[in-house]
């Protein structure tokens, strides 16, 4: 299975996958374009990508882990962790912007370390070792915050979420979006053309065949679910600098919202099939399904209940292109 995957990039389960996702997508711009008279205006669509930068950064760090045969509980947590810790450091300890955001990084990838090293050296289950870290980094979260907001962090700061950047023959484009776009072309680099992304569809493929290979599969999945970290603490910090406060409660849920989009983007549960660019599609189906309810005064409880249906009908997608694969 490694063999053809690094030589052929690519399986008709996977076009499939990838093909279904992208229709539904467009079925529903068009759904909702019928339907409400405001949902193409350039104002909303702009919105719809603001509004979802955070969920498409953490995809993209939960769809490594899922490569790589594993999945990630604790993102949400993490997420709020880290908007907490970099608006303290600013508020509280007086450190400047940027080393703040640095310092917020590199503990959001520490973060994901020791998930992996839970996993690898603990023998955790992935489903165990995450769901820990989810209840420790949330608890951290309150300790830390003593469950109030901070707020107060400056212009440096929520520029990040509310700003725009002026850029050559496009103009001004809102400074989460330019983020959330470097971080699609560098991990989509990453993961098509160098050789930890060719480990990491390796070892999600078949873990012992990678081991027999000579792949360091335990440093692979360690520096996935670091990178899964330091992408959740990103996502944390732009959703801080557009809400203006870091909440203790924010990220409740992300990392489900996070693993149906990658689910919805072709993302196989069972490892080694998927790729950033579709796990981004499926970020941006669920914010177009999530902005199109609201536009059309769905109630909470009823959005609830499509998007499990929607998550139900992926999963099932899923297993029977496994299904194609195998014939």
């Amino acid at each position: 299975m490694t063999t053809e995957r690094l030589s052929t990039g690519i399986r008709w389960g996977e076009v499939l996958r990838q093909s279904i996702v992208f229709i539904v997508l467009l079925a529903l711009i068009l759904l909702f374009a019928t339907l409400s008279e405001r949902f193409l205006q350039p104002r909303n669509l702009t919105n719809i990508l603001q509004q979802n930068v955070h969920i498409i950064i953490v995809t993209i760090g939960v769809t490594l882990t899922m490569l790589v045969g594993g999945i990630d509980l604790s993102v949400g947590s993490v997420a709020a962790l880290a908007g907490a810790v970099s608006a303290g450091l600013i508020v509280n300890n007086g450190i400047p912007f940027w080393p703040s955001v640095i310092i917020t990084l590199a503990m959001g990838f520490v973060i994901g370390g020791v998930n992996g090293g839970l996993i690898v050296w603990g023998k955790l289950p992935p489903f165990v070792a995450t769901l820990a870290m989810l209840g420790i980094a949330r608890g951290l979260t309150l300790l830390y915050t003593q469950g109030r907001p901070i707020s107060g962090m400056g212009d440096a700061y929520t520029f990040w979420g509310r700003g725009d950047v002026p850029l050559p023959l496009i103009g001004e484009v809102p400074a989460p979006i330019v983020v959330a776009i470097v971080v699609i072309i560098v991990f989509a680099l990453l993961m098509n053309y160098t050789r930890y992304g060719l480990h990491v569809y390796a070892v999600g493929g078949n873990e012992d065949t990678a081991r027999l290979a000579g792949i360091p599969v335990n440093r692979v999945k360690i520096i996935t679910y670091g990178l899964s970290g330091l992408l959740a603490a990103l996502a944390g910090m732009l959703l801080t600098a557009r809400l203006f406060s870091a909440q203790p409660q924010t990220g409740v849920g992300l990392e489900l919202q996070a693993i149906a989009a990658s689910v919805l983007g072709g993302v196989s549960l069972f490892g080694g099939v998927g790729n950033v660019l579709s796990a981004v599609i499926g970020g941006l189906l669920i914010g177009v399904l999530a902005n199109g309810m609201n536009l059309l005064r769905v109630a909470s409880y009823q959005q609830q209940m499509i998007e499990g249906g929607v998550l139900v009908l992926a999963v099932a997608v899923d297993t029977i292109s496994r299904r194609f694969q195998r014939q």
